[in-house]
């Protein structure tokens, strides 16, 4: 259900997306009786789909889930039971934003910059530290369970949270929003065009998540009294290259939707939050 309202709060796509998405979507036959496609797609393969069918290719090559997810969101559900080279697969179009499919006399490169959302149960049976109800698991089980997402494969996932259970009252109360709804997807909306202009006349890129380090460096702007904090936690957490600046980036975004210019410390603090889990 988050999964699927993330897509509500999104902003509309710009000029340049549709077009991109519209071009990925009439290469896979997807286009219908539409003439374009103007809105960010939602997509939720199922557990058994194959790899080409992820990826793309196949006999006369396609786009794949994650090429028709691009500048949207990719959903997956109980990711530990999806197939260990499918997953391993995500990491190269998580990176780069682009799938590349090789063949005996040509190799394809289809745009893939989705955003990934990923659920999984803590174990087998899904009560490990439930407050309310005992985990019957061996503690091999879990560990077990939880070692099928490869530590690279975490290492590109930025915010990694606990979802809790929620009682009966919760889930059926009337404590919708709706002023709440259109207040965080303004907010998104802002941070959005904050980071269009901050990349300025970078081709095809939209989001700070598509900074390179370079880029990182010379565009993110860290509170001097931050810096300490910054370096204490590079320290504790072994944090990788690559890790280190997603968490520059996520706090980037963090401190946009706060409408704030610079990083400050309580940003950087809640980006390691988002990444530090314990398994």
């Amino acid at each position: 259900m988050l999964a699927q309202a993330l897509a509500s709060i999104l902003p509309a796509p710009t000029l340049d997306e549709v077009i991109e998405m519209t071009q990925i979507y009439s290469a896979a036959g997807e286009l219908g009786d539409r003439p374009y496609v103007n809105y960010r797609p939602f997509r939720a393969p199922h557990q058994t789909a194959s790899l080409a069918a992820i990826m793309g290719g196949g006999q006369t090559p396609r786009p794949g889930e994650i090429s028709l997810a691009h500048r949207g969101v990719l959903f997956l559900d109980e990711l530990p039971e999806f197939r260990r080279d499918l997953l391993e697969g995500l990491r190269q179009p998580l990176e780069s934003g682009r799938a590349t499919v090789t063949r005996v006399r040509s190799t394809l490169s289809l745009p893939a910059r989705f955003m990934l959302v990923a659920a999984m149960n803590p174990c087998p049976c899904g009560f490990y530290g439930d407050p309310e109800k005992a985990c019957t698991c061996a503690a091999y089980e879990v560990l077990k369970y939880q070692k099928k997402i490869s530590g690279p494969l975490l290492d590109r996932i930025d915010l990694q949270i606990t979802v809790p259970r929620i009682t009966i009252d919760e889930l059926r109360g009337d404590t919708v929003n709706a002023t709440l709804a259109s207040s965080m997807r303004e907010k998104v909306r802002a941070a959005r065009l904050t980071q269009h202009e901050r990349l300025g006349q970078a081709k095809r890129k939209f989001t700070n998540a598509e900074l390179s380090s370079a880029e990182c460096d010379r565009l993110i702007k860290i509170d001097p009294g931050a810096e300490k904090f910054l370096r204490t936690m590079l320290q504790r957490s072994m944090l990788s290259a690559r890790g280190y600046y997603r968490v520059l980036k996520t706090a980037q975004t963090i401190a946009d939707l706060e409408g704030s210019s610079i990083v400050l410390e309580g940003h950087l603090a809640e980006a390691f939050g988002y990444r530090l889990r314990e398994v």
